[in-house]
């Protein structure tokens, strides 16, 4: 198979939304940086990004989130 096929073919699943394109992406990804960085210092990375997604899509998808966040963090009109 030549290499331009088989980008093709990844290209093509993820535009079809293949969960099984996307399974095998995320495991490449984790198994480069268990290579890269072990396994302890992967599991920080990955915690890190679930955080990030996590704090992303509950704040960042609503303006009015963002500020009532900071309000709780810091005193209200302290720093602003």
């Amino acid at each position: 198979m030549a290499p331009r096929n088989l980008l093709q073919i990844i290209r093509d699943g993820f535009a079809r939304n293949s969960p099984g394109v996307a399974g095998a992406a995320i495991g490449l990804a984790i198994g480069l940086l268990w290579v890269l960085f072990g396994f302890f210092k992967m599991l920080f990375i990955l915690i890190l990004g679930v955080v990030g997604y996590y704090v992303g899509a509950k704040y960042f998808s609503q303006p009015d989130a963002i500020r009532s966040l900071l309000d709780r963090l810091f005193p209200p009109g302290r720093f602003r």
